[in-house]
């Protein structure tokens, strides 16, 4: 095996974009949290964007290597090191045989992403990677990591010229377009629902102009709010929809959910708007006790900040082609 878990953290599995395809059968999407820093972790050690990356939650775990790799690690600084020593993150790194990665405490954000060249040697369930807990399926035996678990590699390096391999990618440039960068900040953009004005005047304006918390009770599933009680104009029946990651539902209790990548296949509460696409990695950076504010964008202002998004990914992809060339040729 290429991975040996000396201590498993808080909460670390493996996702990819998720497992599309099969909500109509109620199988949940699942699938990282934060799109952004998977997707870069992934183009830095030259590999698609829908491979596998761990991602690791508030406490991370501690990891030995008994095969060279080549990794990079995106998303929250969780205080990585490398043998002891501060780690640096989006880069690809060359791991040499015996070397161990560990965390220490949180500075930023809240999930980190750790991908390694070529992938992680687990299978696919349903097409897909993605760990769903609840279902106990996909991942590494759909769970999340423990103590004493060897991880494979799907192509791990040659052991020669492991220190020309690492100079090279140490020479290759990283700029990081301003539509790539991970952003943090407390407002997450939203555009309202069709349900929107089945809320009072008073809690629409309360709803974008007063902070919320987020609440201890909050995990991949959804996170729920802390805040202005939001009403509608009257009470309503209404018929399960299809929930989507960045639904904001408003229960009988006032207080909003915004459902994340774990998120159930359909929903009967009232939903009074959605997260923009583009700052869902933002939502997934954040945890519970943090502040968010929330600013209406026009549909077509969201749907122009997700394909700038796209465009700049894809020029990072042909940016980074070198590393992806180094590391295959090695």
């Amino acid at each position: 095996m290429s991975i040996s878990v000396l201590k498993p953290g808080m909460q670390s599995s493996f996702q990819d974009l998720g497992r599309t395809g099969y909500q109509h059968l109620g199988m949940p999407v699942a699938g990282v949290m934060d799109a952004r820093s998977h997707q870069l972790a992934n183009l830095l050690v030259g590999n698609d964007a829908d491979v596998a990356s761990l991602e690791i939650t508030l406490t991370g775990p501690t990891l030995r290597f008994t095969q060279a790799c080549c990794i990079a690690l995106c998303g929250a600084d969780l205080s990585a090191t490398l043998n002891g020593e501060p780690l640096v993150m989006n880069r690809p790194l060359v791991i040499r045989p015996g070397d161990e990665l560990g965390f220490g405490a949180r500075k930023s954000g809240t999930r980190s992403y750790l991908a390694v060249h070529g992938g992680f040697d687990i299978p696919l369930v349903l097409g897909s990677q993605s760990t769903f807990i609840r279902s106990a399926i996909g991942g590494f035996q759909g769970r999340a990591l423990k103590r004493g678990d060897e991880i494979g590699i799907v192509r791990p390096l040659n052991e020669k010229n492991l220190e020309a391999l690492a100079i090279d990618l140490w020479a290759i440039r990283v700029y990081l377009p301003s539509a790539v960068a991970q952003t943090l900040r407390s407002t997450a953009r939203i555009v309202t629902s069709v349900q929107w004005f089945d809320f009072t005047e008073s809690s629409q304006q309360a709803f974008v102009n007063e902070p919320f918390r987020i609440s201890p009770e909050s995990e991949r599933m959804g996170y729920r709010l802390q805040g202005p009680h939001i009403s509608l104009t009257k009470p309503r029946q209404m018929i399960s929809e299809a929930a989507t990651f960045g639904t904001i539902q408003v229960p009988a209790g006032g207080s909003p959910i915004v459902l994340m990548a774990d998120r159930q296949t359909t929903g009967g509460y009232p939903k009074i708007a959605y997260i923009a696409s583009v700052d869902l990695p933002l939502l997934a950076q954040m945890g519970p006790g943090d502040t968010l504010r929330f600013e209406i964008i026009p549909l077509e202002q969201a749907q122009e900040l997700d394909r700038a998004r796209a465009q700049a990914f894809a020029a990072l992809k042909s940016a980074l082609a070198p590393i992806r060339s180094r590391l295959l040729e090695h």
